[in-house]
Parts: C-alpha cells; structure tokens; sequence
C-alpha cells in the first residue's frame, strides 16, 4: 500500500534524526522538507516560508517568554523559602507532617512557573536538606517531590499548554482556567496517599520538634502572602475576562520583579541571568513551534492526517479505546522526548483523529498534559527524575522506584478526569467575557 510505505519512510527519517541527536525543531523541518519534496507537489520554499512566519507571528505565543521570564525571576528570589517558612507552622498536625511542604509547595511554585523541572529543582533545592535533616524518609522525601513537580505542566500558567494552544488553535485563557480543578484534584491525591501511608508507618516519620502558638503560626505565615497575590492577580484577570493571557503574563513580571526587588535579591546579576535563561528557553520553544507548524502543514499536503483518521475511522474504535491506545503512545514517547516536543510532533495526525471521534479538543488538552505528567517520571528520560537526581546525587532506578506510587495517582487522575469530564470543562464553560 504506497500510503502506508510514505508513512513509514517519514517516520523512520523522523526516528533516525531524532536518534542522532540533531535538534527537535531541525529533525521537524527535514521532515516536513521531504514529505513535501517528495510526496506532494506543493513549492517547498513558498509553503517554509510563510508557513515558520506565520507561527512565529502570533499574539497568543507572546505569553510564553513573559510567563517563562517571571518564572525565572521568581527562581532566583527567596520565594522557596518563604514558602517552607510560611507553610510549615501548619502541617505538624497532619500525618506526614512536613513531606506535604513538598506537595503543596510545588503546587504553590507551579502557578507562578510554568515548568514542570523548575519546580523540582527549586523546591527539591529547598525542602530536600531541611527534610533528610529530620531524618525523613527517602523514599518519601523523593516520591513526593518527583511527582508533585509534574504540577508544574498542568496548572496555570502551563508553558505546556500555552504550546497546545497555539498548535491547536485553542483558547489558551481557557485551557489554563480548565487546568486548575485537575491540578487541585493532584494536589488532593497527593495529600491523600501521604495521609495513608503515615497512618501506616508512624514510626518512620520524626516526631515534632516544636509546637507554635498561633500568632506566631501566622507571623510566619505572612510571608506567603505576596506570592499567593501574585497567582490570585494574574488567574484570577485571566478568569474574570479582564486581561488575556499575554497581558496577565506581562503583569505577573512587573510584580514578580517587584517581589524580587522587596525582597532584596534583584540586582544586575539576576535580572541579566533571568532575562538570559527566559530568552534561550524561549527561542528553543518558538524554534521547535516554527518546526512543527511547518510539518503539520507539510503533513496536510502528502495526506497523511487524513488517511489515518479514516484508518481509526475503520477501525471502530471507541473514544475510550482511543483514548487508552494515545495514552501508551504518549508515555512511550515520553520516554525518549521532552513533553513541549511531544505535544507539537504528535497534534497534526492526532487532532484529525481525536475531531473524528468527537472529543473536545480542550478537555483532550488537559488529558494530554496528563500523560505527559506521567513520562516525566518514566525512565529512561523522565525530566524531573534527572533533575532531582542531580539534586540528591541517588541513582536514577532508586528516584524512578520512589516516584511509582505517584505514577500510579496520575493514572487515577487521568481516569477521573475521563469518566467526569466536568472536572476540566466545568470553570472554562464559567469564565467571563
């Protein structure tokens, strides 16, 4: 069948390239360069051309270096330990006591990052050494930083989802508002398993050390509260109708400059660092978008899109089927590519398929960050698995090991979130103008 051998051919070029290690958004322009040149008879330089500038050109992509740029900013801050300082007065009552630092401080970091590594080095940086001070459980220690980090891809504002929006053409104000209940449903999870699982090994959790009256609870806790009006001020405009995306994120560096300058860690050396380190990540982004824009069009003139949406067609799959046979694709690819790059390889053929079957493309983008929470810690490369392993010098099987049972929470959530779609769609279909 000379439809199948074309797909074939592509993908093992695609597979080689990625294999030799030539950069992602290179390995997408090869590609896109071949399935025109050789299998259709559209002008390769007119349709590269127009096709990198009008996904380079885009108003709703302009969030994504100002969103990274806050992040960055705030990484270099005192913000980590505010958040220890702030938060764990509170926990000494609840099982697992200061373990949920890790849960809820990454949850706290991820709405003002936007990345999923991020979160873990800056929170691992932090609570990892205060923890093995009180003679914490490793395994715990890791496991709950490994997996609360991937909050850092679902809640807003996701550079992830940023990416899917602009490849699908969604709303991106809509898809950071549609993260929030299935990030608060992890955090949740998170929380329950420690819960559990201190219920049943009270003795490998310390006793506490120090018991707070509660104005000092609340003198500690005050530090908390700029940075908390920091994710309430850009969500909640973006929520309201009164900013989009890209004004939010352009408001949220303003003060996160500010929270830095407050606080005393913005000087020349930081400020060039952050705007450094959010131009570089930025570029790598926008170049790996141009690339796949540029495939997904090439795509669209060989054919491929739609002969495998009428080959799933044929098959008669269940939206349900569908949905588990993507989700062993995802993690799969997971494992050998960055989330951001496998989102943008994968929307051109899955899109088709995922309209065809009738599920909303904005409740698939939350499902699809899901996923790729999950091959974050997969090995052989999950990011945050490296990343916290730089921080605590373990092997990598060992963090892997420590991360399963959080693997396994965002299998529960991925599950929940399919048989009560009203989980992602509920705020969205809420929001203001």
């Amino acid at each position: 069948m000379p439809e199948m051998f074309m797909i074939a051919l592509l993908l093992v070029f695609l597979l080689a390239l990625l294999a030799s290690g030539i950069w992602v958004a290179f390995s997408l322009l090869a590609v896109g360069m071949a399935g025109i040149h050789f299998f259709s008879g559209a002008p390769l330089g007119n349709v590269m051309a127009t096709t990198i500038w009008g996904a380079s050109n885009s108003w709703a992509l302009a969030a994504l270096p100002l969103f990274i740029w806050m992040g960055e900013i705030l990484f270099r801050s005192h913000l980590s330990e505010d958040m220890f300082t702030g938060l764990s007065p509170w926990l000494s009552k609840l099982p697992g006591r200061l373990l949920h630092v890790n849960i809820l401080g990454c949850g706290i970091f991820a709405a003002v990052s936007g990345s999923s590594a991020a979160t873990a080095a800056t929170i691992g940086k932090m609570s990892l050494p205060e923890l093995a001070r009180r003679n914490y459980p490793e395994k715990m220690m890791v496991g709950t930083l490994a997996g609360s980090a991937t909050l850092g891809l679902l809640i807003p504002p996701s550079i992830i989802l940023i990416v899917y929006g602009v490849a699908t053409e969604q709303s991106i104000a809509r898809l950071f508002i549609a993260g929030i209940l299935p990030g608060l449903l992890l955090v949740t999870l998170f929380i329950g398993y420690v819960v559990i699982w201190s219920l049943l090994n009270k003795e490998q959790i310390p006793k506490q050390v120090e018991t707070l009256p509660l104005a000092e609870k609340i003198r500690r806790s005050r530090r908390l509260i700029p940075i908390i009006l920091l994710i309430v001020g850009v969500i909640g405009s973006i929520y309201a109708g009164i900013a989009s995306p890209t004004d939010a994120a352009a408001v949220g560096v303003l003060l996160a400059l500010l929270l830095s300058w407050l606080g005393g860690t913005l000087d020349r050396k930081t400020f060039l660092d952050g705007l450094m380190g959010a131009t570089k990540t930025s570029c790598m982004i926008a170049f790996i978008l141009a690339g796949a824009a540029f495939l997904t069009v090439a795509m669209g003139f060989t054919g491929i899109p739609r002969m495998l949406a009428e080959w799933i067609g044929t098959l008669n799959l269940s939206p349900y089927a569908l949905l588990a046979a993507l989700s062993i694709f995802f993690i799969v690819l997971g494992c050998f590519l960055d989330g951001i790059s496998v989102v943008v390889l994968t929307t051109s053929v899955i899109m088709p398929m995922i309209e065809q079957a009738g599920i909303d493309p904005l409740w698939f983008g939350i499902f699809v960050v899901l996923v790729v929470e999950m091959a974050q810690i997969t090995p052989p490369v999950g990011f945050n698995l490296f990343v916290i392993q730089g921080l605590t010098g373990m092997n990598i099987l060992r963090v892997a090991a420590a991360a399963i049972p959080f693997f396994l929470l965002l299998v529960v959530a991925l599950i929940l979130i399919t048989v009560f779609p009203q989980i992602v769609t509920v705020l969205p279909g809420m929001m203001g103008g």
